[in-house]
């Protein structure tokens, strides 16, 4: 896998949870790192609607990977339309 996310992504729990919610997300970035209060409402949503979940070792490398400057909990790439 590259160390990018992408095409057109979303970054950030709402963010994220809304796209899986709208049937938008395509494939959804998880740090391992972040508070489960976050990302667990996310997961059950992935498991949910079949959706690939990816992990990432921390929240500075999601961020990294989405070119930003802080960190990320989650982020998808989103479905070209």
């Amino acid at each position: 896998m590259n160390n990018k996310v992408s095409g057109k992504k979303l970054i950030g729990a709402k963010q994220t949870l809304k796209a899986i919610k709208n049937g938008t997300a395509a494939i959804v970035f998880v740090a391992e790192d972040a508070d489960q209060k976050v990302t667990k409402p996310i997961v059950e949503a992935c498991l949910q609607d079949n959706l690939e979940i990816v992990y990432i070792s921390t929240i500075r490398e999601l961020g990294k990977m989405c070119d930003i400057d802080v960190g990320a909990a989650t982020a998808c790439s989103v479905k070209e339309q």
